[in-house]
């Protein structure tokens, strides 16, 4: 039921694109710079450890107010892609925000070039709080370039990578998808593909297949710059492989997200193979097409279609029962005016909780159709909510957490929510709908993801050898999807230009595995949730509150839970391969 759906209220950022504060901000935030680059430029090699520590204090409280301009610029675009007003806002924000920065640049340079020694004189015998901050920044040490190359980078990065980004951005929210004598959106579009009628999904597939290829040749230009320019960077940088800067990024050994993508396809027969043909099965047919994947099973077992107080007090409650702090941190989403979930021309299609800075809080963008899902949507992102105000705590450096463990908060709330519902129900036909439902989900958020870091992989390696033709996309597409998805569909051509509209391949290449990594941790934290309750939350509060500040092995420690293990992925998957087994065991039980 879409109706009466909060849209939020961005003022306790700005007042609007005309708010007098940001300009006097933004001249601040310039005086600001200069003074730091007068006082520390070319100097942070003799700082004192006092100095050195008032340095990088004063860096975080500059890159803070930065956040904060950016967090409401981005914000306010989301809802509004087909403004003008707006869009050339965004797009003067972020020229500024790069252009103030290039004279940043030099800190965390000299930071890197610090023999070990020296940097060690700058913290020892002394409590130093930045020092996770400063171990990431290290991270990435042999890959800095000297400071004009770091500014032509970043200069060059506002008409280079980011135009095409925003370019993608436009072209995709300008989409109109042909449907019964309307023109949809793309959110509206892939709403469809959960419709129970077979030809609403059929006809809806087929549309949004024209409108995509109409455009194919530009979405194919937009990746093929895009991976280029990204090549030449990681050449530059001595990455040894695309996706090596993405894993630094996220602080996570490139040997363990390789054996989870090895587990995951290894895993393909008996999880999404399995699944697939249990559908196949429960649907009456001989082969599902690419429009059934997310056809509803036992439709006619799915409880009313949820308003959005149903599904707000739904998901507080499965928090509630779990930690009474998470819940009340949760509910300050709703009665502040912190979520956008209403359906709109010229808004994003995605959902995300954006952190903003500590100073504020953070902002949760959904669309909600009342289904299953986007309860599940709700959940998910409150969870990311959640997270991102426990860690403001550590500030505006320290509560940033890699993709690894910030997918873990979100996918653990979809976990309480999911359990909460199963627990509620019955009707052996609701608990089937119940179970495919999360099945599916845990499939989308593991089999999925992992199907789309292969593709990113196999297209970017390409593209270090050629620039590839819209046919050499649909190609490896194809070829991925009938990997992951099995025997028992039938992928036709219309669905071979399916690959243009996955944002994250254009916005944040190879971020999708962070998915898989966040769902199998939280299968193995609820499989010891289950077994010994007592203390479990508090531990998981530790967790969520600890931010950026310790990596994610660490983290992991006090539920003597080892992500280096090679066995510790599977034991992750095991949970969905129980799923799919019980579900299965109620089908045929009939």
């Amino acid at each position: 039921m879409a109706v009466d759906l909060p849209r939020w209220n961005l003022s306790d950022l700005y007042k609007g694109v005309d708010d007098p504060v940001l300009e006097k901000e933004f001249l601040e935030i310039d005086a600001d710079i200069q003074t730091f680059k007068a006082t520390y430029s070319g100097k942070v090699a003799s700082l004192s450890q006092e100095k050195f520590l008032k340095a990088i204090t004063l860096f975080e409280k500059i890159q803070e107010k930065l956040g904060k301009i950016q967090a409401f610029a981005y914000l306010l675009f989301s809802t509004h892609t087909q403004d003008e007003a707006v869009i050339g806002f965004f797009q003067s924000v972020e020229e500024r925000v790069t252009t103030l920065s290039a004279d940043l640049l030099f800190f965390t340079l000299e930071i890197n070039r610090l023999d070990e020694e020296t940097l060690q004189g700058k913290f020892r015998n002394c409590n130093f709080p930045y020092l996770p901050w400063i171990q990431a920044i290290r991270l990435f040490k042999d890959h800095a370039l000297s400071d004009e190359l770091e500014k032509v980078f970043l200069e060059l990065s506002i008409p280079a990578s980011q135009a095409w980004v925003r370019l993608f951005d436009e072209t995709l929210g300008s989409l109109k998808i042909a449907f019964e004598g309307k023109a949809l959106n793309l959110s509206d579009a892939l709403n469809l593909f959960s419709s129970p009628n077979s030809q609403t999904r059929k006809l809806i597939a087929k549309s949004l297949s024209q409108a995509l290829e109409e455009k194919g040749s530009l979405f194919a230009l937009i990746y093929n710059t895009l991976m280029k320019e990204k090549g030449i960077e990681d050449k530059w940088r001595r990455y040894p492989n695309p996706q090596m800067s993405r894993h630094l990024n996220n602080q996570i050994e490139e040997e363990s997200v390789e054996a989870l993508s090895k587990a995951v396809i290894k895993a393909y027969p008996k999880l999404s193979h399995r699944y697939y043909a249990l559908k196949a099965k429960v649907l009456g047919l001989e082969k599902l097409e690419y429009w059934d994947r997310n056809a509803p099973l036992f439709y006619g077992a799915e409880e009313n279609e949820y308003s959005w107080k149903e599904a707000k007090d739904l998901v507080l409650e499965a928090y509630q029962d779990f930690s009474p702090q998470m819940a009340e941190i949760g509910n300050s989403f709703f009665e502040n005016g912190w979520i956008d979930a209403a359906l709109y021309p010229g808004k994003d299609s995605g959902a995300y909780s954006h952190p903003t800075v500590p100073k504020v809080h953070p902002y949760i963008l959904m669309n909600f159709y009342g289904k299953g899902r986007d309860v599940m949507t709700l959940a998910h992102e409150l969870g990311h909510g959640i997270h991102q105000i426990l860690a403001h705590s550590k500030g505006y450096f320290l509560s940033d957490t890699p993709l690894t463990v910030a997918e873990t908060a979100s996918v653990f709330g979809e976990m309480l929510t999911f359990q909460k519902m199963l627990k509620r129900l019955k009707d052996p036909l609701q608990k089937k709908y119940l179970l495919s439902q999360k099945i599916e989900d845990m499939l989308n958020t593991v089999v999925r993801q992992i199907a789309f870091y292969t593709f990113e992989k196999r297209v970017h390696a390409v593209r270090q050898e050629k620039e590839l033709s819209l046919s050499d996309f649909g190609q490896i597409w194809m070829t991925t999807q009938k990997e992951a998805l099995g025997p028992a569909f039938n992928l036709d051509e219309s669905y071979h230009i399916y690959w243009t509209y996955i944002s994250h391949f254009i916005h944040s290449p190879f971020y999708v595995y962070a998915y898989a990594v966040g769902d199998c941790l939280v299968n193995s934290l609820y499989r010891l949730y289950e077994k010994n309750t007592e203390g479990f939350s508090e531990k998981y509060l530790d967790l969520l509150k600890a931010g950026g500040s310790k990596p994610y092995d660490e983290l992991l420690k006090p539920f003597n839970l080892n992500p280096k293990d090679p066995d510790f992925w599977s034991l992750g998957l095991s949970y969905i391969e129980e799923l799919i087994k019980a579900l299965e065991d109620l089908v045929n039980g009939e």
